[in-house]
């Protein structure tokens, strides 16, 4: 019985678009170090667990493309990703807390960035065990899980970039501002 049959061409396309979407991050954070009130707090606030989330969902989808699995390898790797997922959420919400002079995190913030990340990956740890029961049901919970954290570092990528371009706008609208004020 091979446990993950059928499951090959959903971690493949998964995989692929977490990878693309680390290479685009990296075209937000371009837009971010150009910008002039970037804060090195803010990259590491907010870019870098998107980051670590696409690199999430890239390293469990070749993670469950390996060949001849056993529910003892699943359920230690989900497991463990799981674990070290919702330390990593923890350490986010203490990383929102530091900078917040600089910048208040709204609700938004903490819904995205912090509450549904830790009960993915709290998910991740629970289907850790839950593969034990209910292997079918697990392996759809985990392609959830997986597909969820993808959507929650899109949202937060394009959340990063739209804060980034506003604050480029005000600050260039301010600008003209003051050079129209000298003349």
């Amino acid at each position: 019985m091979k446990i993950l049959e059928g499951w090959d061409n959903f971690y493949v396309i998964l995989g692929s678009a977490a990878a693309g979407l680390i290479g685009l991050t990296f075209v937000v954070i371009a837009l971010v170090s150009d910008a002039p009130r970037a804060h090195p707090a803010g990259m590491q606030g907010y870019i870098t667990p998107t980051i670590v989330h696409f690199g999430t969902v890239f390293a469990l989808s070749a993670y469950m493309s390996i060949p001849h699995q056993t529910i003892v390898s699943l359920s230690a790797g989900l497991a463990i990703c799981g674990t070290g997922g919702v330390v990593y959420a923890a350490v986010i919400a203490n990383g929102l807390h530091r900078f917040a002079a600089q910048y208040v995190p709204v609700v938004e913030d903490w819904v995205w960035h912090v509450i549904l990340p830790t009960l993915d990956y709290a998910m991740l740890l629970g289907v850790g065990c839950l593969i034990w029961y209910r292997m079918q049901l697990a392996l759809y919970c985990v392609a959830a899980a997986l597909t969820l954290l993808l959507f929650i570092g899109i949202h937060n990528a394009f959340d990063v970039a739209v804060s980034v371009t506003a604050q480029k706008q005000k600050d260039n609208s301010q600008q003209a501002r003051q050079v129209s004020k000298t003349n």
